[in-house]
C-alpha cells in the first residue's frame, strides 16, 4: 500500500511517529517529565452506562470527573470484543492473529514485545494488579497479583508473584487497597506505571454488600432494541446464546437461587436481607413471555449497575489519592473497558458481536498541562492504539511489530489532523459460549460492513447515520451496491495492512476445531 493510502486509513498524524523523543519534548508534545500511568480497565463496562456518555440508566461522578479535567473519546472501538484478546491487544499493540489471542482458551506467550516491558526498561516501575485472564504469568512487571482466571467477587484469591493467597472482603475494594498499597511502597525516585483490572462488572454480576439493594426502587427506561426480531439480519443473530430470554438463567445471573459459596455468615445475611424478597416477589407474579424478559432486564440492570457504583467509588478513591500524594500533576489517569456490553439491547447481554454496543470501548484520559480539560474527541481509534501512545508519552519509540498509532497528538490538540477513516474488526470464538458466530468486517464513520463465515456465508451492512441503532441490513439493497464495492475494497486494505485475510481465518479455523476434538 502507498504511503498516502496509508496515512489516509489509519492516519492519526503519521508525521509524528518518525519523531523522536527528545525532539517531541522539545517541541512540547510530550511532557519534559515523563509522566505516571494509572491504567484502570474494568471488565464488560458497556459506553451507555456511564453518565458522561449520556447514560440514561446511571450515573458515574468519579469517571465523569476524569472526562470532565481531561478528555472523552467517542469513537474508540475494540479489535476483538472478548477478555483475553482485548488484554493481549492492549498489552502488545498487535491484532489478535499475531498475538496469539484469538479467544479466551489460549495462553499468553509472555515472551513477545509488550509496552510495560519497554516502560520497564526505560527505567518505569511497572505493576499489574487484578484480573488478568492470559493463562500465563504476567511478564514485563515489576510487582504483579492477579485474580485466578475469572477471580471470585467474594472473598476472593489472588496469586501474588506466583503465590496464591486469599483475602476477606469484596474483589472491586481490594484491588482498589492493593493498588494504593504498592503506590504508597513504590520507588518514589521512579516513574510508574500501574495497572489496574477490575472484575466488575462481569457476569453474574455480584455487588458489594454496601450496594446490593441500591436500585431496589428503581424502574429502568427500557432500550429500544429490547424486542428486537432480527428481521433483515443474518442467521447469526438468531441462532445466538446470550437473549435475556433464554439464555440469562434466573437462579445464578439473577440471584433467584442460592447464595455464592464464598460468602461470610455476616455477608450472607447481607445478601438473603437483599435478595429473599426479589425470589417471593418472583414466584408470586410468576411472569412469563415478554413480561418475564422485563422483569429479567430490571433485574440485571440492578445487579450489573450496582457492580459499576462499587468500581465508580474505586475511581474516586484513586483520583484522592493522587491528590493526596501530590502526584496528579504528573499522571496520566486513563479509563476504559476491554469491550463493550449489551444491557438488553437486541435482547441480549455479553459482547461479542461487531454491533455498537459491544464495539465500542468507553475510554477517558486526564493529564494537567497537555490535555484540556472538558476535551470530547471523535477521531476513530483503538485498542490497538494504547500501547504506542504510552510510549510515546514517555519518550519510546514503538516498535515496528506494534501495528496501533499513537494519538499524542489528540491528547494534545483535542483532534488529530489525519485521523483514520476506519476500524478493522475480526472475532473468533465459535464454535463456544454464547454461540456467536465468526466474523469480521470494517467500521467507517458512516457505515458497518460484516461478514459471518464458517458454517455460514452472510453479510451485512448498516448506514449508521439512517440507522443508528442497526435494524436494518442493507447488503442487498441495490441503492448500497456501490457502497458496498468500496467497503469491501478497504476491507481488503485494511487486512494486507494489517497481515489478515480469508485464508489465515480458514487455518485458525482448522486449528481451532482440531484442538476442540482433541478435548
Amino acid at each position: 500500500m502507498r504511503r498516502r493510502d496509508f496515512v489516509r486509513s489509519v492516519g492519526l498524524g503519521m508525521a509524528s511517529i518518525a519523531v523522536t523523543g527528545q525532539a517531541k519534548i522539545l517541541l512540547g508534545q510530550v511532557p519534559a517529565k515523563k509522566p505516571n500511568i494509572l491504567f484502570i480497565m474494568t471488565d464488560d463496562h458497556a459506553s451507555h452506562a456511564l453518565s458522561c456518555y449520556g447514560s440514561r440508566v446511571n450515573t458515574t461522578p468519579h469517571m465523569d470527573r476524569i472526562a470532565k479535567e481531561g478528555i472523552r473519546f467517542d469513537n474508540c472501538f475494540c479489535t476483538n470484543s472478548i477478555c483475553a484478546p482485548s488484554r493481549a491487544v492492549i498489552l502488545t499493540g498487535k491484532y489478535s492473529h499475531l498475538n496469539g489471542i484469538r479467544d479466551n482458551a489460549h495462553p499468553f506467550d509472555g515472551a513477545q514485545m509488550t509496552f510495560p516491558k519497554l516502560l520497564q526498561k526505560a527505567g518505569y516501575q511497572t505493576a499489574l494488579i487484578g484480573k488478568w485472564h492470559l493463562l500465563s504469568n504476567p511478564t514485563g512487571f515489576d510487582y504483579w497479583t492477579i485474580l485466578p482466571g475469572q477471580g471470585e467477587y467474594y472473598n476472593p484469591d489472588f496469586i501474588e508473584m506466583g503465590e496464591r493467597k486469599h483475602y476477606p472482603g469484596y474483589v472491586t475494594d481490594l484491588i482498589t487497597g492493593f493498588a494504593q498499597d504498592f503506590l504508597e511502597k513504590r520507588q518514589k525516585d521512579r516513574p510508574f506505571m500501574l495497572m489496574m483490572h477490575h472484575k466488575a462488572p462481569h457476569r453474574n454480576w455480584q455487588p458489594s454488600p454496601r450496594h446490593l439493594k441500591m436500585y431496589d426502587n428503581i424502574k429502568f427506561p427500557e432500550p429500544e432494541t429490547l424486542f428486537d426480531d432480527y428481521a433483515t439480519r443474518s442467521r447469526a443473530a438468531r441462532e445466538q446464546e446470550m437473549t435475556l430470554r433464554q439464555h440469562m438463567e434466573i437462579e445464578s445471573d439473577l440471584k433467584m437461587g442460592l447464595p455464592p459459596a464464598r460468602l461470610t455468615a455476616e455477608q450472607k445475611a447481607l445478601w438473603e436481607e437483599a435478595y429473599a424478597p426479589k425470589r417471593e416477589a418472583f414466584k408470586r407474579e410468576n411472569p412469563q413471555g415478554d413480561a418475564l424478559v422485563r422483569w429479567k432486564y430490571q433485574r440485571y440492570m440492578q445487579d450489573y449497575l450496582a457492580c459499576v457504583a462499587g468500581v465508580d467509588e474505586s475511581v474516586g478513591r484513586m483520583m484522592d489519592y493522587l491528590d493526596k500524594a501530590d502526584l496528579a500533576g504528573n499522571t496520566l489517569v486513563v479509563y476504559t473497558s476491554d469491550q463493550g456490553f449489551y444491557l438488553g439491547d437486541h435482547g441480549w447481554f455479553d459482547k461479542r458481536f461487531m454491533y455498537e454496543e459491544s464495539l465500542r470501548m468507553p475510554l477517558l484520559m486526564r493529564l494537567p498541562g497537555l490535555i484540556k480539560p472538558g476535551s470530547v474527541n471523535g477521531d476513530m481509534i483503538s485498542n490497538l492504539d494504547f500501547a504506542p501512545t504510552f510510549l510515546e508519552l514517555a519518550g519510546i519509540k514503538k516498535p515496528q511489530e506494534m501495528q496501533g498509532l499513537p494519538f499524542i497528538e489528540i491528547l494534545r490538540n483535542g483532534r488529530a489532523r489525519n485521523g483514520r477513516d476506519a476500524v478493522y474488526y475480526h472475532y473468533y470464538e465459535f464454535p463456544a459460549v454464547h454461540m456467536v458466530k465468526r466474523h469480521y468486517g470494517i467500521r467507517t464513520r458512516r457505515y458497518k460492513l460484516i461478514h459471518f463465515y464458517y458454517d455460514v456465508d452472510a453479510w451485512e451492512l448498516y448506514d449508521l447515520e439512517k440507522d443508528p441503532l442497526e435494524l436494518k441490513n442493507v447488503y442487498d439493497d441495490p441503492g448500497y451496491a456501490g457502497v458496498v464495492k468500496e467497503l469491501k475494497d478497504k476491507l481488503k486494505r485494511l487486512q494486507a495492512l494489517y497481515g489478515d485475510s480469508d485464508e489465515l481465518a480458514q487455518k485458525f479455523l482448522k486449528e481451532d476445531l482440531a484442538g476442540q476434538k482433541k478435548k
